[in-house]
């Protein structure tokens, strides 16, 4: 039987999972945007991107892996998902260049600029019209949400685990390299 309401026995549906991790996107994007401009705010910022792009990283998995076939086989509409995955690629361009970027560098301002609008476009689509048709469509919602929820406890699980050394080389201690000098 196909759920629209957002629980049922304590587990919360597919498209509230969702929305959460969307409301927490755009939380994080509102508080990288509070800090343009300020001074002494680069380390700040810069754990702000990272934090969110490991969150977009893992909400497009788990949309790619679980959401996005469920609701393909389920309406048939082909044409809607190949739209949302190839949205999900700009965006995953995007922030492999915001992982090799530090604030204050030439472009990373307008590189996050431009992931923001993306992805504002993109929860746009996906809270209007592929919500729709997942309600629409007779999918399981809860069990939908349960699924995605256990993969995103796997994933969590697995961008917890410590980094793996390479033949004697140390890790760094941040992903991000420190600013370049000024030449």
């Amino acid at each position: 039987m196909a759920s629209t309401g957002n629980h049922r026995e304590g587990i919360t549906d597919a498209l509230a999972l969702l929305r959460a991790e969307h409301d927490q996107v755009r939380q994080l994007f509102a508080r990288c945007a509070g800090l343009r401009g300020l001074e002494d705010a680069e380390e700040t910022m810069a754990e702000l991107v990272d934090e969110l792009c490991d969150a977009l990283v893992t909400h497009t998995m788990l949309e790619e892996e679980l959401f996005y076939p469920a609701l393909r086989a389920a309406s048939g509409d082909e044409e809607l998902f190949d739209d949302a995955e190839l949205e999900h690629a700009g965006a995953r361009e995007l922030i492999s260049q915001l992982e090799v970027m530090y604030p204050g560098d030439e472009h990373f301002d307008a590189t996050l600029a431009v992931l923001a609008e993306e992805i504002a476009h993109h929860i746009a689509l996906e809270e209007t019209e592929i919500f729709e048709l997942a309600r629409a469509a007779g999918v399981d919602l809860v069990e939908l949400g349960h699924r995605l929820a256990l993969r995103r406890a796997q994933l969590d699980d697995d961008l917890a685990a410590p980094p793996i050394g390479i033949d004697g080389v140390e890790p760094h201690e941040g992903r991000r390299t420190p600013p370049r000098a000024p030449d």
